[in-house]
C-alpha cells in the first residue's frame, strides 16, 4: 500500500482452539487474526476475471491501432539493459517484489533492469485493475505495465515482464495441438479467442520442445465455464504441472537466453555440485598441512553416506569433498580454493550445504583471497567462522560476502579433538546476490502435510530481523478452511525481549517479509523456489478497531505459550491461503532427504514509499500510445499525450521526439516502408528499382530529344547563316554592275 493508504478490508477469523506447534510442539492459545492479501486468487488469470478484464489472452494489452505485430525481429526486443519507472500509485510491497523479479532475471538470463534517466523506450509499472502487459518492446516511448492489487506475486511479476520481453503463452504455439487438447465446449462464452494459436511466421519457439511446466502456461481450468478442465495434456501426468506461477523453467530460460543471445548471466558467478573430476576448477591451497586435504568422495568414514545432490539416487554419481579429522595432529588444516572470480557488483552470497560428523571442535572458516598489483598472489581476508555443531544430517549455511576485486573463495577445515568422521561440502553456489537471513528446515516434512489436520497452522521459531523486529512464520500444511489441497502461509510479527521492543518504532513500517519454499536443486540457477511476499504498512487497522495491524504485538496480539515454558505474543499475520498446493509442493526438490526448507527474510523497503527520481531533462513521464483498460488508475501527474491528436496509418506508431512533439515512426520491413507525415506512403526496393529505372530510361530520352532539337536547330541556323550570306554576296554583285 501507499504511504496514504486509509483502512483495509480483512477477512480474519477469531476463535479457541488447540493446535499443533511447529514439530509436533502443542499450544493452546486464541487464534490470531490473519488477513489474505490476495483474497485466496491463485493464478493472475483468476485476478483479471475478478476485476472485469477483457483482456487478450487474459493478460496482453493489445493495441488495435498497433496490431499484432510479429515479435520475430529485432525490431521487438528491448536492450539488454532495459529502462523502467516504478509509478507512485503501485503498492509498496508490489515495489519490493518487483525488484526481487529484476535480481531473478539478473541471476539466470543475461537480462538487466536500471532506472529510466531519459531513454527513448521504457517500461513504466503501475497499478492497474490487474495484471497485464503488452508483447515485445513496441517503441512507444512509455509502455505500461501493470501490476495491480493481488498481482504483487514473484511469479506472476516475471510473467508480465517475459511478455513485455516479447513472448506469448505456451499454449499459443503452432504446434500445441500435439501436446494439449482444448476442450472448446468447457470455455466460457466469448472467451474462446484467448485460446487462439500461432503460425511460426507469427511467433517463434526458438527451436525449444513444448514445455508443460513454463510459467507462460495456462492452467487446465483457464476460462472454464464449469468444473471440467479446459485444457486436457496428452501425457496425463502434466495435467497438474501446466499453469504453474513459482518460478522460470528450464525451457523459460532456456527461450529468453536465446533471444537475447545470452551467453551468461549477470549476477551468477559460480556452482558446483563436485559430479566432475576437476572438481569446477577447486584447487587444494599450498598453504595446507602435510596430509591435509579436501578429498572428492561418494561416501565418508563417519559419515555422510550420500551426497546431497543426488542422496544416493544416481548409481555412479553422487559425490562430494570431505577433509577428514580422524587423523592428525589438532590444529591440522586444509584449505579448498575456487577458481578465480571477477565481481562486478561489491556483494555476494556464498550458499553451501555443510555436514559436520566430526568432533565439535572442529571448525570451518571462510576466506576470501583477493588479488590485486600489490598482492599478485592474493591476501587472505577471514570472513566467518561457521557455526555447525556435529549432526547426522547436511546443513544448510549461507556467508555474505564483500569482495570488490578479483579473488577466491577459501574453505578452511581445522581439525579439533579426536574424531572418527569430519567436514564435508556440497552443493556450493555463489551470486552476487543478497543472502537470506533465517532458514526454518521442517523435518519429514511429507509426514507433516499427510497428518497435520486442516486449518491447523504449524509455526516457524521466532527470528529476528537486522532492525530487531522478531517475527516467525505459520504455515497450515493441510489448508485452511475452505482451501483443501493447499499450502497457507502468513507472516507474524512477535514480540521480543522486553527492552528491546520498547525501543523500536510501532507500528512497524514498511518492513517486507518474504516467505520462500526452497526448490533444492544443486544449481542456484535451476531452481523454482516458491514464495510470497508482505509489508507492514503503518496505516492498517484491524477491521472494526482502532487497532493497528502492525502494532507492537504485546498491545495487538495473543499470548502464546510454548512447551518449554516460553510466553511471548503472536501478532496478528498477513499472507495467503493458496501459497503452494500440496501436489507442487511434493514435486521437484521441495523435498529432499524428508525435509522442507523454508528461507524467511525481513528487509526495510521503506525507501520504496518515495517516488522514484525522474530523470533531470523530464518533467514527468510521458504517456504512451498504448491504451489503458483502467484509466481511472493512471498517474495524474502525466502531462497531456500529444499523440492523441495524431493518427499514424499503416501500422504506424506516435512518439515524441527529442523536441517533445508528437511524430509518427512508420513501419519498415526487410524490402519495403512507409513514409510520409502520417506513413501514408509506402515504398519498397522493387519499386525503388523500378522508379530508378523509369527515371533513368526518362533522363535518357529527355537527353536524346535535346540533342535531336539541338542538331535541328543548329542545322537550321547553319542553312540561315549560308542563305543570308549568299545573299550579301549577290547584293554586292548586283552594285557592282550598277
Amino acid at each position: 500500500m501507499g504511504p496514504g493508504a486509509t483502512t483495509h478490508t480483512l477477512v480474519f477469523l477469531m476463535h479457541f482452539l488447540f493446535f499443533f506447534s511447529c514439530q509436533g510442539r502443542c499450544e493452546a492459545t486464541q487464534r490470531v487474526i490473519e488477513y489474505n492479501v490476495d483474497g485466496g486468487k491463485e493464478d493472475l488469470f483468476d485476478i483479471n476475471e475478478d476485476a472485469g478484464l477483457d483482456l487478450f489472452e487474459g493478460d496482453i494489452l493489445f493495441d488495435g491501432k498497433l496490431g499484432r505485430n510479429s515479435i520475430i525481429g529485432d525490431e521487438y526486443r528491448w536492450p539488454k539493459v532495459i529502462p523502467y519507472y516504478l509509478e507512485d500509485d503501485l503498492d509498496i510491497n508490489a515495489k519490493g517484489v518487483i525488484l526481487k523479479a529484476f535480481e531473478q532475471y539478473r541471476l539466470k538470463s543475461c537480462i538487466d533492469y536500471k532506472p529510466w534517466t531519459g531513454e527513448e523506450n521504457y517500461i513504466s509499472v503501475f497499478k492497474g485493475n490487474g495484471c497485464f502487459s503488452s508483447v515485445g518492446n513496441r517503441h512507444v516511448g512509455k509502455q505500461r505495465l501493470s501490476i495491480g492489487s493481488g498481482c504483487d506475486r514473484i511469479a506472476t511479476i516475471e510473467h508480465e515482464f517475459l511478455h513485455a520481453l516479447g513472448f506469448w503463452h505456451e499454449q499459443s504455439r503452432s504446434d500445441r495441438d500435439d501436446y494439449v487438447s482444448i476442450i472448446w465446449d468447457r470455455i466460457t462464452e466469448g472467451k474462446e479467442h484467448n485460446f487462439n494459436k500461432y503460425s511460426d511466421t507469427t511467433s517463434s519457439a526458438l527451436n525449444v520442445p513444448y514445455d508443460y511446466g513454463s510459467m507462460m502456461h495456462y492452467s487446465k481450468k483457464a476460462f472454464q465455464n464449469g468444473q471440467e478442465p479446459t485444457i486436457v495434456t496428452k501425457i496425463p501426468a502434466f495435467s497438474d504441472v501446466i499453469g504453474q506461477r513459482m518460478e522460470f523453467s528450464d525451457s523459460d530460460l532456456l527461450k529468453l537466453n536465446r533471444l537475447y543471445n545470452c551467453s551468461s548471466s549477470s549476477t551468477f558467478l559460480d556452482s558446483c555440485d563436485f559430479e566432475l573430476e576437476n572438481i569446477c576448477g577447486m584447487i587444494q591451497s599450498r598453504e595446507n598441512d602435510v596430509n591435509a586435504n579436501w578429498q572428492r568422495v561418494s561416501r565418508a568414514a563417519g559419515g555422510p553416506d550420500t551426497d546431497y545432490t543426488n542422496m544416493g539416487r544416481c548409481d555412479g554419481k553422487g559425490y562430494f569433498m570431505h577433509f577428514s579429522t580422524a587423523s592428525g595432529p589438532e590444529g591440522n588444516r586444509a584449505l579448498l580454493e575456487s577458481r578465480v572470480l571477477y565481481p562486478k557488483r561489491g556483494f555476494q552470497c556464498l550458499q553451501f550445504f555443510l555436514y559436520n560428523s566430526g568432533h565439535v571442535n572442529d571448525k570451518l572458516r571462510i576466506w576470501t583471497r583477493e588479488y590485486d598489483a600489490a598482492n599478485p598472489n592474493g591476501t587472505l581476508r577471514l570472513i566467518q567462522e561457521v557455526e555447525a555443531p556435529p549432526d547426522d544430517q547436511w546443513q544448510l549455511h549461507h556467508v555474505s560476502l564483500n569482495a570488490s576485486r578479483k579473488f577466491r573463495v577459501v574453505f578452511e577445515g581445522i581439525k579439533g579433538s579426536v574424531s572418527t568422521g569430519g567436514l564435508s561440502l556440497d552443493d556450493i553456489n555463489l551470486s552476487e546476490t543478497s543472502c537470506p537471513e533465517h532458514v526454518w528446515r521442517i523435518k519429514d516434512f511429507k509426514s507433516v502435510l499427510e497428518n497435520t489436520p486442516m486449518d491447523t497452522p504449524i509455526y516457524s521459531p521466532r527470528f529476528t530481523s537486522k532492525d530487531g523486529y522478531s517475527f516467525q512464520m505459520g504455515l497450515y500444511p493441510s489448508g485452511k478452511a475452505g482451501y483443501p489441497g493447499e499450502l497457507g502461509a502468513y507472516a507474524h510479527l512477535t514480540s521480543g525481549a522486553a527492552a528491546a521492543d520498547d525501543g523500536l518504532v510501532w507500528p512497524a513500517r514498511w518492513k517486507q517479509m518474504t516467505m520462500m519454499l526452497m526448490d533444492q536443486n544443486a544449481d542456484i540457477r535451476k531452481r523454482m523456489n516458491n514464495q510470497r511476499s508482505v509489508t507492514t504498512d503503518p496505516s492498517m487497522i484491524v477491521e472494526g478497531t482502532e487497532d493497528f495491524f502492525w502494532d507492537d504485538p504485546r498491545k495487538v496480539g495473543v499470548k502464546v505459550t510454548e512447551d518449554d515454558g516460553t510466553e511471548y505474543f503472536r501478532g496478528p499475520g498477513a499472507g495467503t491461503a493458496v501459497f503452494l498446493t500440496q501436489t507442487r509442493a511434493l514435486s521437484r526438490d521441495f523435498i529432499k532427504n524428508g525435509d522442507a526448507i523454508f528461507l524467511l527474510t525481513m528487509e526495510d523497503i521503506s525507501h520504496l514509499s518515495v517516488s522514484q527520481p525522474l530523470p533531470s531533462t523530464t518533467i514527468s513521464p510521458p504517456s504512451s500510445g498504448t491504451p489503458d483498460p483502467d484509466s481511472s488508475t493512471s498517474s495524474s501527474a502525466a502531462p497531456p499525450d500529444p499523440c492523441v491528436s495524431v493518427r499514424c496509418e499503416n501500422d504506424g506508431v506516435c512518439v515524441l521526439d527529442d523536441a517533445g512533439q508528437a511524430v509518427c515512426r512508420c513501419v519498415v520491413g526487410q524490402d519495403w516502408w512507409h513514409y510520409g507525415d502520417r506513413c501514408q506512403f509506402k515504398s519498397s526496393t522493387q519499386s525503388s528499382v523500378l522508379t530508378a529505372v523509369l527515371a533513368s530510361v526518362a533522363v535518357f530520352v529527355l537527353m536524346l530529344l535535346v540533342t535531336v532539337v539541338s542538331v535541328v536547330c543548329v542545322k537550321k541556323q547553319q542553312k540561315k547563316v549560308q542563305l543570308h550570306g549568299e545573299g550579301i554576296t549577290m547584293k554586292n554583285i548586283n552594285s557592282f554592275k550598277i
